[in-house]
């Protein structure tokens, strides 16, 4: 049998990590231009040199904490994308997401939607990143909806994009809900609406 080689990360990988989870804590709590060079010197005890050394400035940190959560979230998505038949794949989905906001204590909300609410009218990079995180989420869930529809456990009358969209957009709008009033109810509302909607029993 063949020994499986595990590579050990160097310090300065272990430094960058602990920046850019530092620095996504940080942004998911407090946003994007609230979190300064400072908070993230005192959350790390890192230098501000170091800190430097890994990220020429906020913006280059800002996408680095983007692009992670967007990786971390897309192997989560695909984790609940899982099932046996596309109906079951849907409902993993909704269950998954409601479970995450729960054992998230109903705070932090979505960083993507938290971005787009912050820096949608104020930094087109940034905005354009997120559209793009959710034009590909889109795009997953389209292509569940239109395997359901086929197997007949979603509705035929309505295009498998529009129905993906609109998933995408009530999840959005039930976290956001679910962060400010602090309870599960929002988003469980959310998915027993979203299941009526488009015809999927659980």
């Amino acid at each position: 049998m063949k020994a499986i080689r595990c590579e050990k990360k160097s310090k300065g990988e272990m430094t960058k990590d602990k920046i850019l989870a530092e620095a996504a804590r940080l942004i998911h709590i407090k946003g994007f231009e609230a979190t300064t060079i400072n908070d993230l010197v005192k959350a790390t005890g890192i230098k501000k040199g170091c800190l430097y050394f890994h990220f020429s400035g906020k913006d280059e940190l800002s996408f680095a904490v983007l692009e992670k959560a967007k990786a971390d979230f897309f192997a989560f998505l695909d984790s609940l994308l899982e099932g046996k038949t596309p109906g079951d794949r849907l409902n993993n989905l909704f269950k998954g997401l409601q479970d995450a906001q729960r054992d998230m204590d109903f705070s932090g909300g979505c960083i993507f939607g938290n971005t787009a609410l912050e820096m949608g009218d104020k930094d087109k990079n940034l905005s354009a990143f997120v559209r793009g995180v959710f034009d590909e989420i889109t795009e997953k869930v389209q292509k569940v909806v239109k395997a359901a529809q086929v197997t007949g456990q979603v509705r035929k009358d309505v295009p498998a994009g529009i129905l993906a969209r609109h998933i995408v957009m009530t999840i959005e709008g039930g976290i956001m809900l679910t962060r400010l009033e602090k309870c599960e109810k929002p988003m469980k509302d959310c998915v027993d609406s979203l299941r009526t909607l488009i015809g999927l029993k659980k």
